[in-house]
C-alpha cells in the first residue's frame, strides 16, 4: 500500500486548506482512513476518520466544527478540508490506513499500518 499526501501549504489565521490522499496497491474502496498530524515536540495525534463508504465520520474535538474529510473512492482519494485555520493547527498532516479491510474507525495511531510520508500545514498569524 502507498498513501501520497498532498494540498499542504502556508496560509494565514482563518484561511482554508484542502490537503489529498491518493492510496495505489490496494483497493481503497475496502478501508477506513484516518488523518493525524504531528507539531514539533509533540506526539502525533488523531485528526479525524472516515468508514469506508463514508457513512461514518470521527473528528477530534480540536477541528470539529471547522475540518471535514470525504473520500471519493473512484479517485481512490480522501480528502481533509481545513477552514478557519489557527497557529495550533500548524503541523505535519498525514493520511493513514489500516491493514484490516471493512474496519470500524479507530482514533488510535496504533491501529494504522499503512502511513504516507506527510505534508506540512504551516498557519501564521
Amino acid at each position: 500500500v502507498q498513501l501520497m499526501e498532498s494540498g499542504g501549504g502556508l496560509v494565514q489565521s482563518g484561511g482554508s486548506l484542502k490537503l489529498s490522499c491518493k492510496m495505489s496497491g490496494r483497493d481503497f474502496s475496502q478501508y477506513m482512513m484516518g488523518w493525524f498530524r504531528q507539531a514539533p515536540g509533540k506526539e502525533r495525534e488523531f485528526v479525524a476518520a472516515i468508514t469506508y463508504i463514508s457513512a461514518l465520520t470521527k473528528y477530534a474535538d480540536s477541528v470539529k466544527g471547522r475540518f471535514t474529510i470525504s473520500r471519493d473512492n473512484r479517485k481512490s482519494t480522501l480528502y481533509l478540508h481545513m477552514n478557519s485555520l489557527k497557529p495550533s493547527d500548524t503541523a505535519v498532516y498525514y493520511c493513514a490506513a489500516p491493514r484490516q479491510t471493512y474496519g470500524s474507525i479507530h482514533t488510535s495511531r496504533q491501529n494504522y499500518d499503512y502511513w504516507g510520508q506527510g505534508t506540512q500545514v504551516t498557519v501564521s498569524s
